[in-house]
């Protein structure tokens, strides 16, 4: 089982859904997130006075997977988060040792 995190424009967010959607992907945490990567923030002005904006708004996507789907859901994110510029986000894996359903005590896989 893998856990998989994926750091994504706030825009986004439906359309990752959806495609996620399609492929049998029901369940994901969300998080509303600031970071920075490459992009390392920006300027603007307000008011006639110049500010930095260090982190920006981002998602935090979190999805529990079997071994099998892990393709597909990477596949599904990378190609429906894309817009081709730089700040797109990011996509982490991670193992998944133990999951357990607080509600019915199933574990690992049918708690997913």
């Amino acid at each position: 089982m893998k856990l998989i995190t994926a750091i994504i424009k706030p825009f986004k967010l439906e359309e990752v859904r959806q495609s996620l959607d399609l492929i049998g992907i029901t369940g994901m945490t969300i998080t509303e997130a600031k970071g920075f990567g490459r992009q390392k923030g920006h300027t603007e002005l307000y008011r006639g006075a110049e500010y930095v904006i260090d982190f920006l708004p981002k998602i935090k996507v979190e999805i529990a997977v079997s071994n099998e789907q892990l393709g597909d859901v990477i596949d599904a994110i990378t190609k429906s988060a894309s817009t081709g510029k730089i700040g797109d986000g990011k996509i982490f894996v991670s193992s998944l040792d133990q999951v357990i359903r607080i509600r019915t005590g199933e574990t690992d896989q049918e708690a997913i």
